[in-house]
């Protein structure tokens, strides 16, 4: 367990007017302020309308590449996504790649929970996305390997959660055992692979956009089914949002494995150094149980 690992750089709004005006100076006009900052990137907004992406870490570089050549090649999606419209390169001390990208309109859904009537919605984005990845889409090891890959390290999680907490659930350890014998999938369609609930964004209780897509890649979708879990907070949404996606029974089993792994890993990582990393961990695990 690390947490939220520290920023290897520092940018302020200064910095990032700076390289607005060498290198996009149609922009240079808009105000710019700091949003905040996630697991790898800093977010600035850039008038109204836009923001701008900047890594803050170098572990974070193959993501902001991958966003900037794929998302515009992704299928069509019923939500907006925050595909590039500008790239940007090192300057005044900063030494990576950056984007602007559009504004999207919304609050994480952690802060602004979704209505009961949207796991529909969820289900017809993540149809929509899950589609035949073309062969040189990107691959990430940490989504696009089969669960048994984490039986160890999460299954290390899981005892040294039982033994402090009651989130561990006889059901949650058979959904477990469960996920780790279901079939391997076979699958390249194309993924999020951080569906969680600082990623997606709700506008008065509805869906309203899918950030952070450093992640993305091929592979089975149950990382990203794993959202129904990880997202909706009402059961009814939950049930419908299944009843919508139809998985067949081992695709169901993964994703529940799936939202094992990240409901514990993020509650024990977010208890080092980000509370709200916990609460979203033990959101997805209590409600997990609750469908069980």
């Amino acid at each position: 367990m690390a947490g939220t690992p520290a920023a290897e750089v520092s940018v302020g709004t200064g910095l990032v007017r700076a390289l607005i005006s060498d290198q996009h100076p149609s922009y240079a006009h808009l105000p710019v302020r700091f949003i905040g900052e996630g697991w790898d990137n800093f977010t600035f907004r850039l008038g109204d309308d836009l923001a701008v992406r900047l890594p803050r870490r170098e572990e974070a570089l193959g993501c902001i590449a991958s966003e900037q050549r794929w998302l515009g090649k992704l299928p069509p999606l019923p939500l907006p996504i925050p595909i590039p419209i500008a790239t940007g390169g090192p300057g005044h001390g900063f030494p990576w790649p950056w984007s602007i990208v559009p504004w999207i309109t919304g609050a994480p859904v952690d802060q602004a929970p979704l209505n009961a009537d949207q796991g529909p919605a969820l289900a017809a984005f993540l149809k929509a996305l899950h589609q035949p990845a073309p062969h040189d889409a990107p691959f990430n090891p940490w989504r696009g390997n089969p669960l048994e890959t984490r039986r160890q390290g999460i299954g290390e999680r899981l005892s040294r959660m039982r033994a402090c907490t009651d989130l561990v659930t006889p059901s949650i350890q058979r959904a477990w055992s469960e996920a780790l014998a279901a079939p391997i999938s076979g699958l390249r369609l194309w993924m999020h692979g951080d569906l969680h609930e600082q990623n997606v964004l709700s506008h008065e209780g509805r869906l309203a956009g899918v950030i952070d897509w450093g992640d993305m890649g091929y592979g089975d979708p149950s990382p990203d089914l794993a959202a129904v879990w990880g997202v909706l907070a009402h059961a009814y949404a939950r049930k419908e949002a299944l009843a919508a996606y139809a998985p067949d029974d081992d695709l169901l089993a993964r994703a529940r494995g799936w939202a094992i792994a990240f409901g514990t890993t993020l509650y024990e990582n977010g208890k080092i150094n980000d509370p709200s990393h916990a609460a979203i961990g033990e959101a997805t695990l209590h409600r997990l149980a609750e469908d069980l």
